[in-house]
């Protein structure tokens, strides 16, 4: 633990980001955890987060009445970026025995493998609830919204269908997305004409993969052997959003521009994505001086209420680098919950 940071503080600011979360916040599209969509997706993977850290039976409660509320709401989502809140299933599964849960997500799992829209590499298109296509594209985002569910289906079940799809996606992803000479992700890759369109190098895209991949491969082990190449790709991640942060210990918003502003998202999940990986032995331990100072810068964008504020809104693959700096700043699920992620993981450091 950074003395710096108390546990108390830990558990008191993250226990206020998750009640703010589950609040009545109807009609507005970023904080509406009542809709079956990727922003509530990572909203409940984070609450499952600190119920693993805290093992509060209250939160535990909070997302199995969230998924019997919510759960008929699925059907007419069904696209990639939908796919988030059903992550959370395997492990519901797990403490409820609720035949249901299993039943639906190896459904949606099955869809994934035989019908969800591939570009000609392979690689899930990114498809999403919104009126908005984006053929043969292939966004960093989908390895958290879909990958990870993936992941953890393959884990529950043993079926080595699942496993190896969640390996084939993360290692298909990473190397569509990596750049070379800097080691981070760009936010796309267009398999029609072979770029990666704006050639943003966006800090939330790479807090998705940063974060996603460590849980992956967690969820992996012991059950598939993942190349060499998989882990050296991350490590170069990791190694190279390292070089971009900041001085005040955040990413902006577009990582090799410190001229646009810092964004709070992006920072938490780069930052839990290093203390998974130290963990898991993907990264070195002295790579946790960043997510320490990262910590700490995050903490300080939580309000009162518990509200985490610097959080960029939805963002397609924009036309222009600088278009990014202009995203405006909205409370959201994704923020709260990236956020309360990278607190809980702290708190599981030092024993919930």
């Amino acid at each position: 633990m950074d003395n710096s940071v108390s546990k108390a503080d830990l558990q008191q600011t993250a226990s206020r980001i998750c009640a703010y979360m589950l609040e009545d916040h109807r009609g507005n599209w970023g904080m509406d955890i009542h809709e079956w969509d990727w922003v509530p997706g990572v909203g409940v993977i984070a609450i499952l987060s600190y119920y693993e850290a805290t093992r509060l039976p209250q939160t535990l409660e909070a997302l199995t009445r969230w998924t019997a509320d919510n759960l008929h709401k699925a059907e007419k989502q069904k696209v990639i970026n939908s796919a988030a809140p059903f992550a959370i299933f395997p492990e519901l599964y797990r403490q409820t025995g609720d035949p249901l849960l299993l039943q639906t997500a190896a459904r949606i799992g099955d869809w994934m493998l035989t019908e969800a829209p591939r570009t000609r590499e392979g690689a899930w298109e990114h498809t999403v609830t919104e009126n908005a296509s984006f053929p043969e594209q292939v966004w960093a985002d989908t390895v958290f919204m879909a990958v990870l569910f993936m992941a953890r289906l393959g884990r529950l079940t043993g079926d080595s269908r699942y496993t190896g799809e969640a390996l084939r996606q993360l290692e298909l992803h990473l190397k569509l997305l990596q750049e070379e000479s800097t080691g981070v992700l760009f936010h796309g890759w267009n398999c029609m004409e072979g770029n990666h369109m704006s050639g943003a190098r966006w800090a939330r895209a790479n807090a998705w993969v940063a974060l996603a991949a460590p849980m992956i491969l967690e969820e992996l082990a012991d059950l598939k052997t993942v190349p060499a190449g998989v882990k050296e790709r991350y490590a170069k991640l990791m190694r190279g959003l390292i070089r971009f942060q900041r001085a005040d210990g955040m990413w902006s918003t577009v990582l090799d521009r410190p001229d646009f502003y810092a964004e709070t998202s992006g920072t938490a999940g780069i930052a839990c994505g290093i203390w998974k990986a130290v963990r898991l032995n993907l990264l070195e331990e002295d790579c946790t001086e960043a997510a320490d100072r990262a910590l700490k810068a995050v903490l300080g964008t939580v309000l009162p209420s518990g509200e985490v504020t610097g959080v960029s809104s939805g963002t397609p693959v924009m036309p222009t680098i600088e278009a990014y700096n202009h995203i405006p700043l909205h409370a959201t699920l994704y923020g709260q919950g990236l956020a309360l992620m990278l607190l809980a993981e702290k708190l599981s450091q030092s024993g919930g």
